[in-house]
Parts: structure tokens; C-alpha cells; sequence
């Protein structure tokens, strides 16, 4: 697995960085975001090091559908059973503040605080 030393979500894989773990298996990892935009807010992030979609390419399509699959059982036992967004930013301009790519999944009662 390529991970990057100074990537916060690596050290997270790594375990050097506590989350609150809601998922794990060996490709993928799903913890609850520490600034939340909704009642239920997480992220769901490759183990391997992809800086951002920018650099994705047809060898993480298994992967990054993974993402998208494990998604609506996460939030079934989180509760969220009225719907649901999945958010993901790309590079500066599309506002995505860690370079490793991840998958905002938000749900729960309306109105959220943003978004």
C-alpha cells in the first residue's frame, strides 16, 4: 500500500492519528468527520495514498466503487434511513482540504448547518 508520511488520513490508516472508526477492511476506511456538516457526517477514504481524483485513473475504479457501495450500509447503521449526500472535492478549487482522496457521506435531520 503507497501512503504518503506527512498525509494526516495515512497516519489515520497507519493508526498514529485516533478517528472514530465506524468501517474497516483492506482497502477502505470510514470515520466520523471531526467538523461535521450534518447529524451524521463521515468520510470514507482509500487506504492507498491518491492525492486526489485528479490522479484516479481506471486501476481504482474497483476501489473507489467500494467506496460508494459500502456507503449505504454505513449509513443504515448510523441510523439515516431518510436519505443522504455523498460530496467529493477535487483540488483547490473544488475545495478539497486533505490531499487524499475521500468521500463525504452526510445524513440526518434537515437543516444542516451547511451544505
Amino acid at each position: 500500500m503507497s501512503a504518503d508520511p506527512h498525509c494526516i488520513f495515512c497516519k489515520i490508516v497507519a493508526g498514529q492519528i485516533p478517528a472514530k472508526k465506524v468501517y474497516e477492511d483492506e482497502d477502505i476506511l470510514a470515520f466520523h468527520d471531526i467538523h461535521p456538516w450534518a447529524p451524521v457526517h463521515i468520510l470514507i477514504i482509500p487506504k492507498l495514498h491518491i492525492a486526489s481524483m485528479v490522479d484516479a485513473g481506471l486501476q481504482h475504479q474497483a476501489l473507489l466503487g467500494k467506496m460508494m457501495a459500502v456507503s449505504p450500509q454505513l449509513m443504515r447503521e448510523l441510523g439515516v434511513t431518510n436519505g443522504y449526500r455523498h460530496v467529493m472535492n477535487t483540488g483547490a478549487d473544488g475545495r478539497q482540504e486533505v490531499p487524499h482522496v475521500h468521500l463525504h457521506v452526510m445524513g440526518g435531520p434537515r437543516p444542516w448547518l451547511k451544505g
